[in-house]
């Protein structure tokens, strides 16, 4: 049986949320942001894993154009993911009532959640968690999103991500891979937040990743203020908690047992 869907409302958008464990706890929610493609439906089983590897509870929602939320017709600014870290994620943990999170992104997710910490004054991100972090753009990106294009076209692509989209298939395929390869798209670049990220960060990268190198995890290592611990996973691509979910979940708990949160 599929849990009733609830929504919480961010300027009158109503964006769908799920709520995994106990809310009678004083330890920070887990709060996921999901890939480009990607909403609540298709994290599958992976938000109630994580809230029983770890103990905490976990909040994922989808964001606007995507899954059950409210449509978001392309074209996207190329500034989208700016957008969802100054403004709308802000927003979301007000009307989620959080003041005490910690951010698990994935791709997209995790570059916003990038923005958020570097980027938001009195932000309430106490670490975060990173699979397949992007702070530029890069050639494999570009030819693994126009591989994505051709497939979405020409295969069954678009009738699987309509399962878990419905009528928003369109606005979420369009708005992120019309984004990325737009031709000013190519100098998209998120690495000026990296030095007022102070907290904790855990980086998980596929070896196998086919939207991105090492590079993006050496920048934010680099760059970031606060302590990093960088995994690179093997036999791994673009989906860590899909492609070896028991290693991230492990990682993840041992990196909240040794952080101070």
């Amino acid at each position: 049986m599929n849990p009733v869907t609830v929504y919480l409302d961010v300027d009158g958008i109503r964006l769908e949320y799920r709520w995994i464990g106990s809310r009678a706890t004083d330890l920070p929610v887990i709060v996921l942001l999901h890939e480009g493609l990607g909403c609540v439906d298709m994290w599958g089983t992976f938000p109630r894993d994580l809230s029983e590897a770890t103990g905490h509870p976990v909040l994922v929602y989808s964001r606007q154009g995507y899954g059950r939320s409210d449509p978001k017709p392309a074209p996207w600014p190329l500034r989208y993911m700016h957008e969802e870290g100054l403004e709308v994620l802000p927003k979301v943990l007000v009307a989620a009532g959080l003041d005490n999170v910690i951010l698990v992104g994935h791709s997209d997710g995790a570059s916003i959640a990038l923005v958020y910490a570097g980027g938001v004054v009195n932000q309430h991100a106490s670490a975060l968690v990173l699979m397949a972090p992007h702070v530029f753009n890069e050639p494999e990106c570009v030819d693994s999103i126009e591989q994505a294009r051709t497939a979405y076209q020409t295969t069954a692509l678009r009738k699987r991500l309509q399962r878990y989209h419905g009528d928003n298939v369109d606005h979420a395929f369009w708005g992120w891979n019309g984004a990325w390869l737009h031709r000013d798209f190519l100098s998209w670049n998120i690495e000026p937040y990296l030095p007022d990220v102070s907290v904790p960060v855990l980086l998980l990268q596929g070896e196998q990743d086919q939207y991105g190198t090492s590079k993006q995890v050496d920048a934010i290592v680099r760059k970031i203020k606060g302590p990093t611990k960088s995994v690179f996973l093997s036999g791994c691509r673009h989906s860590p908690y899909i492609d070896q979910p028991q290693a991230v979940l492990a990682h993840i708990r041992h990196f909240l047992g040794q952080t101070e949160i």
